[in-house]
C-alpha cells in the first residue's frame, strides 16, 4: 500500500532524487536524471511496479526520522520489541555513476531484517535480466543496468531479490545500488560509510554559504538544501519537483508531470537563492535562463528539460493505476507548448535583479532581452493559457497582462539604472498602455477587487502578485479590495485556493477540484504584511510551517478535505515562496549583493570548469565558498574540511552473511 506523502523524504545526488517512505521502502527513483523513466514506481502503482524495501521483518513504520544536520543523508529509526535498528540513506554527490546507498544499524538488541528490490525499468513496465558477477548482482534491461552489493546473502524470488538477515547492537550491513549503461561493465561499489559521511559533510559544507540570519532559519535551511537538492547540476536548472502525476486531489485526474524546470519560476527562485548567499547557485540558474530561451522570441516556452530541452511531449502510462487510484499518469507536459505572456515578466524580471544585485551587464544577454521586447511590445495584446496553464480558452488574464507590463518595466529600469541602451519613449509608452488596460478591465468596479480576467467576475490567486512585482501598491484601494476578496472567496481550510474550479470544466477546461496551493498562500502572508497586518501574516506563515512533514518537507498543495499533502512532492515552488515569505516578516528587503561577491563567484565558476582551482574527494567538486569582502577581493574560496571518518566497521553479523559468497571489496570514493 502506498504511503501518505507526507511519509515520504527525499534523498539526491543533484542528477536526480529517490522518494524514501516511512517503511523503509525506495519508492520512486528515476535513472539517471530527474526526467529519466522510473526503475522504482510503486509510489504510481502496486510493489509489482518497483520498489527497494529495507526495514525490519513485518510490518513496521519508522518510529522517527531525521536528516542529519542540515544534509541530504537520511536516517530513520526502527524500534521493535527485540530492538532498535537504524536505516541511513543517501545518494553521494555524483562522481560517474549514480548510487544509491544504504546502511542499515544495529542500536539496540538483535533485529530481523527484510530486504526486497524490485527492479522494473521504463515506469514499472520492463522486468531485467538478474545475474550475479564477482559477487555483485547485475540487472540489465535495454539501456539500462543495475547493480546491487552486499555481503548479504540475497535469493530471488518472484521476480524479485530477497534477503533475510539479523543485526544485533553495533553491527552495520552495507548495500549499495549503482546505475550503468547496460553496454558498460557495472562498476565497483561505492564504501558505504564512507560515502555517508563523504555525502553528509558535502552538504554541511554546502549550508555553511548561507548567509540568512533572519527568523525561521531552520525552516529556511531546509527549504534552501531541497532547491538544492532539485537542481541538475551539469546546467543549473531546477526541476518543479522530483516526481509526476501526484495528484492535486487524492482520485482525481489534474496530475502532471513536473520534472522540467518552469520559467514562472525564475524570479522567485533567484531571489531565495540570493537571499540565502547562494549566489553561484543563482548564477547557474540565470545562465541556465538564458540559455533555455536563446533563439525567435516568439517560440520562448514556458518550460524546458532539465537541460534545455523543448521537446516534453505529454503521454499516459497505461499500466500504472497512480497514486491512489489517481489516474492518469502523464509523463511529458503538453503545456509545454502553450502560449504565456507572464513567462516574459518573469524572464526580464529574473533578469533584471540578478545585473542589479551586483552580476556585471552582458551585452549578449541585454541583445536577447531586446528581441523579446521587440515581441512583445505588439503580442502582450494577445489573449493567452494563463500563468495555471488552464486547458480551456485562451482569455485576456489579468495576470498575465500585469507580468506583460513587469517585463517592459524592468527593461527600462535596466535603461535606467544599469547604463543599457533602448527605445526607452516606445517602451515607457507601451508600459504606461498596459497599466492603464489592466486598470480599466482587470477590475471590477462592483465586486471591488481585480478579476481573473478581462470581464469575468472571479478571483484568481496570481493577483496577489498585482502589489508584490510593484504593480501598484498593497494599500492602493483596488489592491487592498483584491486581497480582502482572496481572503473572502479563496480560503479553504485556511490555506488559499488559485481559483474556484467548476465541475463543468468551465473554468480551465479540466473537471474536479483541487487542494489550496502553498504558493499562493505564502503571497496571501506576504500581501498581508504589506497592508501593515503583520500579525495576520505572520498566523498564515505558521500555519503553513505546520503543514510541512516531520523532515521540513512541502508538496504543491493541500487538501483541506483529506487533512493531507497533494501535489508533486517536494515542490520548489513552496519552498521558495517559504524562503521568501520568511526573509520578509525578519525585515529583510530585496537581496542586494555586494558586486564583487557575484565577480568572486564568476571566477570560481570559471575556475571550475576549466578543472582548476578545485579541491576534489572521489572526482567530486568540493562546494565552493565565497565568505566576505575579503574572499571576494582575491576571488578564492575558503578551504574545504576534508575530514573524513575512514574505515567502515562494517560486518554481517550473522549466519545468513557468513554463509554469502566471496565479497566482493568495494571501492572507497577517496
Amino acid at each position: 500500500m502506498t504511503l501518505p506523502i507526507e511519509d515520504y523524504g527525499i534523498i539526491g545526488d543533484l542528477h536526480t532524487a529517490a522518494l524514501v517512505g516511512r517503511d523503509g521502502s525506495i519508492d520512486w527513483l528515476c535513472l539517471p536524471r530527474f526526467d529519466s523513466a522510473a526503475c522504482f514506481s510503486k509510489l504510481l502503482g502496486t510493489e509489482d511496479h518497483g520498489f527497494w524495501k529495507l526495514a525490519p521483518k513485518g510490518a513496521h513504520l519508522a518510529t522517527h526520522r531525521r536528516y542529519r544536520g542540515d544534509s541530504l543523508v537520511l536516517e530513520s529509526e526502527f524500534v521493535t520489541p527485540d530492538g532498535t535498528v537504524r536505516v541511513i540513506d543517501c545518494m553521494p554527490i555524483r562522481e560517474h555513476h549514480p548510487e544509491v546507498v544504504r546502511l542499515v544499524e544495529g542500536v539496540r538488541g538483535r533485529v530481523e531484517m527484510e530486504m526486497n528490490l524490485t527492479i522494473r525499468f521504463g515506469y514499472g513496465q520492463i522486468v531485467p535480466w538478474v545475474r550475479r558477477l564477482d559477487g555483485t548482482l547485475s540487472a540489465i534491461a535495454g539501456p539500462d543496468g543495475l547493480s546491487l552489493w552486499t555481503p548479504i546473502h540475497t535469493e530471488g524470488q518472484d521476480m524479485s531479490t530477497v534477503a533475510r538477515f539479523t543485526v544485533v547492537e553495533g553491527q552495520q550491513v552495507p548495500f549499495s545500488l549503482s546505475w550503468f549503461a547496460a553496454s558498460d561493465e557495472p562498476p565497483r561499489p561505492v564504501d558505504a560509510v564512507y560515502a555517508i559521511t563523504d555525502t553528509e559533510n558535502w552538504w554541511r559544507q554546502w549550508v555553511a554559504q548561507c548567509s540568512y540570519d533572519g527568523e525561521y532559519r531552520e525552516a529556511v535551511i531546509r527549504s534552501l538544501v531541497t532547491l538544492k537538492a532539485l537542481t541538475y547540476e551539469p546546467t543549473g536548472g531546477i526541476v518543479a519537483a522530483a516526481t509526476t502525476s501526484l495528484p492535486e486531489t487524492l482520485g482525481g485526474g489534474r496530475n502532471w508531470d513536473y520534472r522540467f524546470c518552469w520559467l514562472r519560476d525564475a524570479t522567485l527562485t533567484l531571489e531565495s537563492l540570493m537571499r540565502g548567499g547562494f549566489y553561484d547557485e543563482a548564477m547557474a540558474w540565470r545562465d541556465w535562463l538564458l540559455r533555455a530561451i536563446a533563439g525567435d522570441p516568439s517560440q520562448m516556452q514556458i518550460m524546458y528539460g532539465a537541460a534545455g530541452e523543448r521537446r516534453l511531449d505529454e503521454w499516459e502510462v497505461e499500466w500504472l493505476p497512480g497514486y491512489e487510484g489517481s489516474a492518469p499518469v502523464r509523463i511529458g507536459n503538453a503545456a509545454a507548448g502553450q502560449f504565456q505572456l507572464d513567462v516574459y515578466g518573469e524572464v526580464m524580471s529574473a533578469l533584471y535583479e540578478a545585473t542589479r544585485s551586483g552580476d556585471s551587464f552582458e551585452r549578449p544577454a541585454w541583445d536577447l532581452q531586446r528581441s523579446l521586447m521587440g515581441f512583445l511590445q505588439d503580442e502582450w495584446r494577445q489573449p493567452d493559457d494563463g500563468i495555471w496553464e488552464v486547458r480551456g480558452p485562451r482569455r485576456h488574464f489579468t495576470h498575465s497582462k500585469v507580468m506583460a507590463w513587469v517585463a517592459i518595466d524592468r527593461a527600462i529600469k535596466t535603461i535606467e539604472e544599469c547604463g543599457a541602451d533602448g527605445p526607452l519613449d516606445r517602451w515607457k509608452q507601451v508600459r504606461q498602455e498596459i497599466h492603464d488596460q489592466v486598470c480599466e478591465q482587470g477590475f471590477n468596479v462592483d465586486k471591488g477587487s481585480f478579476t481573473q480576467y478581462y470581464g469575468s467576475d472571479q478571483l484568481d490567486a496570481s493577483l496577489l502578485m498585482i502589489p508584490l512585482v510593484g504593480f501598484l501598491p498593497a494599500t492602493d484601494p483596488r489592491v487592498k479590495g483584491t486581497i480582502e476578496a482572496v481572503e473572502r472567496e479563496l480560503l479553504d481550510g485556511g490555506f488559499v485556493l488559485r481559483y474556484r474550479t467548476a465541475e463543468t470544466g468551465d473554468v480551465d477546461g479540466l473537471t474536479g477540484r483541487e487542494g489550496a496551493f502553498l504558493a499562493c498562500s505564502f503571497w496571501l502572508a506576504d500581501c498581508l504584511a504589506m497592508l501593515g497586518r503583520t500579525d495576520d501574516a505572520r498566523r498564515m506563515f505558521d500555519r503553513l510551517l505546520s503543514l510541512r512533514n516531520d523532515l521540513g518537507l512541502l508538496s504543491e498543495e493541500y487538501d483541506a478535505v483529506a487533512g493531507r499533502l497533494v501535489g508533486n512532492f517536494p515542490q520548489a515552488f513552496s519552498h521558495v515562496s517559504l524562503v521568501n515569505s520568511a526573509a520578509k516578516l525578519s525585515g529583510h528587503g530585496r537581496p542586494k549583493a555586494d558586486p564583487e561577491l557575484f565577480a568572486a563567484s564568476r571566477r570560481v565558476k570559471s575556475r571550475s570548469t576549466s578543472g582548476a582551482g578545485g579541491m576534489h574527494r572521489g572526482g567530486r567538486t568540493t562546494p565552493h565558498r565565497v565568505t566576505d569582502r575579503d574572499d571576494a577581493h582575491r576571488g578564492e574560496h575558503s578551504e574545504p574540511d576534508t575530514s573524513v571518518t575512514a574505515g567502515s566497521n562494517t560486518a554481517a553479523g550473522d549466519t545468513a552473511a557468513k554463509d554469502a559468497g566471496p565479497d566482493l571489496e568495494p571501492r572507497p570514493v577517496h
